[in-house]
């Protein structure tokens, strides 16, 4: 396996320095962002490291030369937007630019690119199922020509009150994944899998590895606290940042030694990227890059 970071954590550092950042700490590879340029209101959104649409050969060049010098690859690009959003001008802008992302991987001779499908979360899921496949079968489509491979993270994008009830993210659980794969079969369609957010939806994290062992593209490494004495007061139909919190890995509930264990019986040999999302390490640059140095030091008890 090799060991990377999400560069969302890095908002205000350029590519180069990305890079320097892994190289320095002792990352093996980096998942980049690449939104469009522009601010966005959601935490960790809105990051541009690699600007798709300004991609030229040399560029390009430029970025290889990044990789071969710093001895850090790319494990994968990142977009995370609604392509499914009922504002049908923010969803085509979405879809649009998952498309550019996957041609920019191809581009770059990257594999994968990772992001959510969406969700109209007004909705349920079966009244957002016509509008999936529609939205999706191209998108695939498009990423089996290019020969580059699709993760959805597994987030159910629903934390906060203007996300409720359903969350902006429909490919939050097992079934969920088995109905998508089974409705869009596609060996370029699989999983951006993170552990954390079956926690806090009370699922077992373990069991889907070996389900699902032929979808990892990619894993997140991110950890997640359960406050029972909160979530016993106001139980899971409260919006979950009233009850749970984004940790470092080694810091919440996730058993990473069972994780890892799961995770090398399915025989997955691929990346394993940090998302840091603790608030109690975002109020400084220092505190990115104490967050960044301390994951390592404890992910690299698993990924050697």
């Amino acid at each position: 396996m090799q060991l990377g970071y999400v560069t969302a954590i890095l908002p205000d550092a350029d590519l180069k320095q990305v890079f320097q950042t892994a190289a320095q700490i002792g990352y093996d590879c980096v998942e980049v962002m690449c939104w469009p340029k522009g601010k966005a209101t959601r935490r960790y959104a809105g990051i541009t490291h690699i600007d798709v649409h300004d991609l030229d050969d040399a560029a390009v060049q430029s970025i290889h030369d990044l990789q071969q010098t710093s001895g850090v690859a790319i494990s994968g690009l990142g977009y995370y937007p609604n392509a499914l959003s009922p504002d049908r001008e923010e969803a085509a802008l979405a879809v649009e630019h998952i498309q550019a992302v996957i041609r920019a991987a191809a581009h770059l001779g990257i594999g994968t690119m990772n992001t959510f499908i969406g969700r109209d979360w007004t909705k349920n899921v079966d009244d957002n199922w016509p509008r999936f496949l529609e939205t999706w079968k191209p998108i695939i489509e498009l990423a089996e020509r290019h020969n580059v491979r699709v993760g959805i993270e597994n987030c159910p994008m629903f934390f906060t009150n203007d996300e409720w009830p359903a969350g902006k993210n429909l490919a939050h659980s097992p079934a969920i994944w088995q109905r998508m794969f089974d409705d869009i079969d596609s060996d370029h369609f699989g999983l951006n899998f993170d552990p954390s957010h079956l926690i806090f939806q009370h699922i077992d994290y373990l069991a889907p590895l070996a389900e699902f062992a032929d979808k990892l593209f990619h894993v997140h490494a991110k950890d997640v606290r359960v406050d029972r004495a909160k979530l016993d007061r106001v139980g899971v139909l409260a919006a979950p940042n009233e009850w749970h919190s984004p940790k470092l890995p080694g810091m919440g509930d996730v058993d990473w030694g069972q994780f890892f264990g799961a995770l090398t019986d399915t025989g997955y040999n691929g990346p394993v990227c940090v998302e840091v999302e603790d608030r109690a390490y975002e109020g400084s640059d220092v505190d990115c890059l104490r967050a960044l140095n301390q994951s390592y030091n404890f992910l690299r008890n698993y990924v050697v």
